[in-house]
């Protein structure tokens, strides 16, 4: 059986906002995620998405070089 967790579960499983954590639901980035009336319930099983920030500046100090 699939378990769900709050935003706020996932916030604290993946170390960041529970605010971040709804923005990607809404963006769809979290694979399984379902808004049930106002709340994200987000599978136990889902990865946390990588963050395109990070990976973006990784990319402009190689072409630096």
């Amino acid at each position: 059986m699939l378990e769900f967790l709050t935003t706020s579960e996932t916030a604290e499983k993946w170390n960041i906002s529970r605010r971040r954590v709804s923005l990607l639901c809404a963006e769809g980035r979290v694979k399984g995620a379902i808004l049930k009336g106002n709340r994200w319930l987000i599978p136990d099983t889902a990865d946390k998405p990588q963050d395109p920030r990070k990976t973006r500046a990784i990319k402009k100090n190689r072409s630096c070089n």
